[in-house]
């Protein structure tokens, strides 16, 4: 029995080390009309991270229905390197996808969409 449950203590240990920090309910910065969305991150794929958005709520912080909850606003971020990725994004303002990137620091999450050389990003907050 002991065997055992040390066993079961290092298989959850090493489940938690190697989990994606990424992984996580993130709110995004206001947008042009004050509405902020939480995004959940999770595993799409074999190594890739996908985020949609969950939940909006308005300026006040009222929750809302928007036609944006529900939609994938990125996937295939794929990991480079020091809590770096690269993937796809939609933006729902927009309604265009674009090259995008992640780059982890701490409890923020800063999300980045290019077109050509112009690029434009938000800084998000991790929820949960």
């Amino acid at each position: 029995m002991r065997c055992t449950t040390l066993a079961m203590i290092f298989l959850l240990a090493g489940g938690a080390a190697g989990a994606d920090p990424v992984k996580g309910l993130w709110l995004t910065e206001p947008d042009s009309k004050g509405q902020v969305a939480h995004v959940a991150v999770k595993q799409c794929g074999a190594a890739a991270l996908c985020g949609t958005i969950v939940r909006a709520f308005d300026s006040k912080g009222s929750e809302i229905m928007t036609p944006s909850v529900g939609k994938r606003v990125f996937w295939d971020m794929k990991p480079e390197g020091q809590g770096a990725y690269a993937g796809r994004a939609y933006v729902p303002a927009h309604d265009r996808n674009y090259d995008a990137g992640l780059r982890l620091g701490e409890d923020r999450l800063r999300v980045e969409g290019c077109l050509g050389p112009v690029c434009m990003g938000q800084v998000w907050r991790l929820v949960n």
